[in-house]
């Protein structure tokens, strides 16, 4: 299905929005696409929706497979107000918010489907997920200098850390509330705007009428975005992405710095959640 824009996909479509969990994916370039709404296919969404500027294609296995709406990601169209739109019509249903060349990983995600975690974490009474987005980037830049390739990517095994987020009011630490920080962002901190330095993203969340997703990935309602409730460890998940290798050799000031991302803390990404848990970048909680 294909769809002119977001208001015409909540009008002519709205029963898309009755069953969860949805996949909702931000295309910011022609970069590894298809193999991100396949990861997402695979994972069991009952839906994928792609926002997408016209000028994109999609592979054959895919095209029939997603919903794709006509979004101009940083000119006319804005991730926040498309995914407020789509809260407002989706009320208890389970949403994810990701970009091209981004992987979801969760907790033996191998064997598991997205719904039995989201059922999981609903039976502990969480309406959110923390995840956090790991970096990754190609080993050998001048094979790929766009610093995107799934068959030679590398991820940071150390060099992550946690602040108490200020409650600007208080000036306070928010109770169950960190900001995490780690990988390029923090080893390219220089090239990279303090606003944008963190990995931590409340990804994963139920929809309720009010809800509002903020631009730097938190919401409205602080209980949202806790990384755990008060008695016990929750699920957490990680986002593996080029997202940000892919900026740093797009920006002209950090662009021509960079010969390599690796460095001694560099290990090959094997593409599979153990990975991420024995490196302490996902939390299985009370889910075995």
């Amino acid at each position: 299905m294909h769809y002119a824009g977001i208001n015409q996909l909540l009008t002519q479509n709205p029963g898309i929005f009755a069953k969860g969990p949805i996949s909702l994916v931000f295309v910011e370039d022609a970069v590894e696409i298809d193999t991100t709404l396949r990861h997402n296919l695979q994972l069991g969404f009952k839906a994928v929706i792609v926002f997408m500027t016209p000028e994109f294609d999609l592979a054959s296995d895919v095209v029939d497979k997603v919903i794709r709406v006509d979004a101009k990601l940083g000119t006319s169209d804005n991730r926040e107000d498309i995914v407020n739109a789509i809260i407002e019509k989706a009320p208890g249903v389970w949403l994810y918010v990701c970009y091209n060349a981004e992987y979801l990983f969760f907790p033996f995600c191998e064997t598991r489907t997205v719904g039995e975690l989201l059922a999981f974490h609903t039976e502990e009474r969480r309406d959110a997920m923390l995840c956090y987005a790991v970096d990754l980037y190609a080993c050998d830049l001048e094979e790929h200098p766009t610093a995107v390739s799934l068959d030679d990517a590398y991820l940071d095994r150390s060099g992550y850390y946690a602040l108490g987020r200020p409650d600007p009011v208080t000036n306070h630490p928010k109770e169950r509330q960190l900001d995490f920080f780690g990988g390029l962002r923090w080893r390219y901190e220089e090239h990279v705007p303090p606003e944008r330095r963190k990995i931590d993203r409340i990804a994963l969340f139920r929809a309720r009428p009010g809800l509002k997703l903020r631009p730097d990935h938190t919401f409205s309602d602080e209980e949202y975005n806790t990384y755990s409730c008060p008695w016990h460890n929750n699920l957490t998940a990680a986002i593996v992405s080029f997202r940000t290798a892919k900026a740093l050799k797009r920006n002209p000031g950090s662009a021509f710095e960079i010969e390599t991302f690796r460095w001694h803390n560099s290990v090959p990404f094997e593409w599979h959640s153990r990975q991420l848990l024995d490196l302490g970048l996902m939390e299985p909680g009370q889910w075995f």
